[in-house]
């Protein structure tokens, strides 16, 4: 397995539209492990195959408090949703910012697994939330696009202050 880059805004590719996964083969569980490593080492929950700049419909999570249930979708589309919820979310993409965001409270989901075969399933609570935000990953948005502009610039100027503490070069946020 090898732990793959983050990628971080502004980088623009975070806006790619992630294409159907079409190949169920050995590449595609590689791909699966080595995200999987990704988000455990980078101590998250949730990565999407965009944030490591594969434009594939495919994110994997782990919500569980032991941290090993990992868990696989691909090709996901959200067929029901209700309610509201409102949870502060953080994101791997988006280091050091996090915000108050309402998502669906329950979501029922269809998806295949690395095999091709396809499932469904309703989720709910953190489970929910992190599904829904790393579709969103798969769909070119972040979670910072919920905030108002004013909290957008905000953001913004937090993270040049985060990157000019840190010596990395200042760069046009995409938020």
């Amino acid at each position: 397995m090898a732990k793959l880059e983050i990628l971080e805004i502004p980088d623009v590719r975070l806006r790619t539209i992630a294409r159907p996964v079409e190949a169920f083969d050995a590449d595609l569980v590689q791909l699966v492990a080595d995200m999987t490593e990704t988000m455990y080492g980078a101590a998250g929950i949730g990565l999407a195959a965009t944030q490591v700049n594969v434009h594939r419909r495919l994110l994997v999570l782990d919500v569980s408090e032991s941290q090993d249930q990992p868990r696989v979708y691909i090709n996901p589309e959200i067929i029901s949703a209700e309610g509201s919820e409102t949870c502060e979310e953080g994101c791997l993409s988006v280091p050091g910012i996090y915000a108050e965001v309402s998502r669906a409270e329950k979501v029922r989901v269809s998806a295949q697994n690395p095999d091709g075969s396809s499932f469904e399933e309703d989720l709910d609570g953190m489970h929910a939330i992190c599904l829904q935000h790393e579709i969103d990953h798969l769909d070119g948005k972040l979670f910072v696009d919920y905030l108002s502009p004013l909290k957008r610039r905000m953001v913004t100027k937090k993270l040049e202050k985060q990157r000019k503490i840190s010596g990395q070069k200042p760069a046009r946020a995409v938020l």
